[in-house]
């Protein structure tokens, strides 16, 4: 690799980190925002926060690495064509085919990185993520021990706590059952314990009164009790045995045991043929988004209104590969043996940077000039 190269590539890769850091943020701020709303309102620590928006930033940073890509391959191509960097090396000869050779090898780093999120990092993850939503939503301090705070730890329950203890008692509790559609029943405590029996919860009320409202009849009932067993266990329990998420399925696992998943998980064949192939697509279209931006940017001679209009059709033909992504994937769902039109986009978007590549070789304009012109004499017969 010339010296040339080198520079050109490392400035891809410099902005190419400046445009991944932007678009990352912006996404992780608008996700965060909801995820803090959600797990702090639920009375989870910063720390649970925080693990929590590391396990999603692999799947954030899938979805940003290609216009990152993209837009640092336009950034910096513009930037070399604005310094006239392009313009001597192509007077000393060089084709863009030749200068493309940096942006080759920018859009297979990023298809490596791409590869290692798809394949490695994602599905872990993903793997992880739920294994810890699983804890979370078992863990009764955090679901049900919130002081001041009105909690629905299930539909038709509503659970509050006035004050909590350093020796974890409770005071002055409220509980309001309402999910038996007949009769709804509300219990009243002075003070209340939480006591394990293996998997069984019971809440513990102390010098309490219970109301019982029948709603066929309209009566209401009321009953004092020195203390009273309340199993809570249905209300923080969750289902154990849910169908693994296909994005969380190892690569290899999908390649060996496609019949085995679909029998186990209930995934279709066109569903586990869509996610394994798109795995290898994503990392292949950021080879293909890569040249489409430089070899765009290299149509057109020098202007010194700049490339505005090839950073235009440039952006304009990003949106129409990812668009193609988006309806390609509807026939695999339906039919797994349509599994190569998932590569469609790519192949589009190399098909396209090679036309530029070389209609920026030879121009038309070139072309036109090159014609041969009819005799002096022929043209006046």
């Amino acid at each position: 690799m010339s010296r040339y190269d080198r520079y050109v590539l490392s400035q891809y890769l410099l902005f190419f980190g400046f445009f991944s850091l932007i678009l990352v943020s912006m996404f992780w701020i608008n996700r965060a925002v909801v995820l803090f709303d959600k797990l702090i309102g639920d009375g989870q620590s910063a720390m649970v926060f925080f693990e929590f928006t590391a396990l999603a930033l692999p799947n954030l940073i899938r979805m940003v690495l290609p216009m990152a890509a993209f837009a640092a391959a336009v950034f910096v191509t513009n930037r070399l064509n604005g310094d006239s960097e392009l313009t001597v090396m192509q007077a000393t000869g060089t084709s863009p085919w030749r200068l493309a050779r940096p942006a080759l090898v920018f859009g297979l780093i990023c298809a490596l990185m791409m590869s290692v999120l798809t394949h490695v990092l994602l599905p872990g993850s993903i793997k992880q993520l739920a294994i810890r939503e699983t804890e979370v939503a078992r863990n009764l301090t955090a679901r049900l021990l919130n002081e001041g705070t009105f909690l629905h730890p299930a539909e038709g329950v509503t659970f509050y706590i006035r004050k909590i203890d350093r020796d974890g008692t409770l005071n002055d509790v409220f509980l309001s059952d309402r999910r038996d559609p007949t009769r709804s029943t509300t219990y009243t405590g002075a003070k209340a314990f939480l006591v394990r029996q293996g998997e069984q919860v019971n809440l513990i009320m102390v010098d309490g009164l219970a109301l019982r409202f029948d709603r066929e009849s309209g009566s209401l009932s009321s009953t004092n009790f020195a203390d009273f067993s309340y199993d809570i266990s249905p209300l923080i329990a969750e289902r154990t045995t849910r169908a693994r998420s296909l994005r969380a399925i190892p690569t290899p696992e999908l390649i060996r045991d496609g019949a085995a998943i679909t029998a186990a998980e209930g995934y279709t064949s066109g569903q586990i043929a869509e996610e394994l192939h798109l795995r290898f697509a994503r990392a292949l279209v950021c080879i293909a988004v890569v040249l489409v931006g430089f070899s765009t940017l290299m149509l057109g001679s020098y202007s010194r209104f700049g490339v505005w209009r090839q950073a235009l059709a440039a952006f304009v033909l990003l949106i129409g590969l990812e668009v193609l992504r988006g309806v390609v994937t509807e026939p695999v769902l339906a039919n797994a043996r349509l599994w190569p039109l998932i590569y469609l986009p790519t192949l589009l978007g190399l098909a396209i940077a090679a036309l530029f590549l070389r209609i920026a070789s030879r121009p038309l304009w070139v072309l036109l000039r090159r014609r041969p012109r009819s005799p002096p004499g022929e043209a006046a017969a």
